[in-house]
This record gives structure tokens, C-alpha cells and sequence, in this order.
């Protein structure tokens, strides 16, 4: 069974998301901060982590940041699912090492979750190429 950590601050979306998650058979944790990130880290390394940019306490880039500086951390596939759609947050953020960006309200949450799956089946997807820029 993979794990996905969902570090989102939204309750509907944190519902509907783990909602579908557990439906495809995965286990869900979820950080609402970018601080509890962290701890949810240390109780148990997912198979993928979904996280917003905008968050209380520490925002996502400076969460994907850490991820990415963490050897214990730096391979876990992390697609990022915020309102923020400008190019140059898109390109920030994929430089800082998102394997996917998806702007909310240009994606269902059904596109997410296909996204998760193709992740989650080639398990360790991780290489440039494998990037969808909008």
C-alpha cells in the first residue's frame, strides 16, 4: 500500500482529496501547515507528497525546499497543487524540484488523482522528464 502525505490548509479540499486517495486503496496522512509537514515526515516517509504552496507557518516553496535538501527525503515525488498559476511561481517551483505542478482551478481533483496513480505505479518517476510545465 503506498502512502501520500496531503499538506493542504483547505478543509474541502483535504476531504475530497483524501477521499479519492483512500478509495484507490492508499493511506493518507495530512499536514495543514508547513511546519506539521515535518513531523507527519517523521511518523512515515510516503510514497508521494501533494502540496500547496500557500500555507500557514511556512510556505511550500520553503517546505519543497527542505524536502529536496533532506537526504532521507529528497526522492519522494512532491506535486504541487496551488491557486498560484503565474509562470514564474510554475517555473520557481519545478526548479526548486516539483515533479508536477497543477494550478486548482485549472484541474479536477479526478486529474490529480490520475496523476498520483501514474506516480505511484512507475514508483520513483522522479527524472526532469517526466515533468508536465504548463
Amino acid at each position: 500500500m503506498n502512502h501520500v502525505l496531503v499538506v493542504e490548509d483547505e478543509d474541502f479540499l483535504v476531504r475530497a482529496l483524501k477521499d479519492n486517495l483512500i478509495s484507490e486503496g492508499h493511506s493518507v496522512s495530512v499536514a495543514t501547515d508547513g511546519e506539521q509537514v515535518f513531523e507527519e515526515l517523521k511518523k512515515k516517509t510516503p510514497s508521494l507528497i501533494l502540496l500547496d504552496l500557500l500555507l500557514p507557518k511556512k510556505n511550500g516553496f520553503d517546505v519543497l525546499k527542505e524536502i529536496r535538501q533532506s537526504p532521507e527525503w529528497q526522492l519522494i515525488p512532491v506535486v504541487i497543487l496551488s491557486n498560484l498559476g503565474e509562470d514564474s511561481e510554475i517555473k520557481r517551483a519545478l526548479e526548486l524540484g516539483a515533479n508536477d505542478y497543477f494550478v486548482k482551478s485549472q484541474h479536477p481533483i479526478q486529474e490529480v488523482i490520475e496523476k498520483v496513480r501514474e506516480y505511484l505505479q512507475g514508483k520513483g518517476s522522479t527524472n526532469a522528464g517526466d515533468m508536465r510545465k504548463m
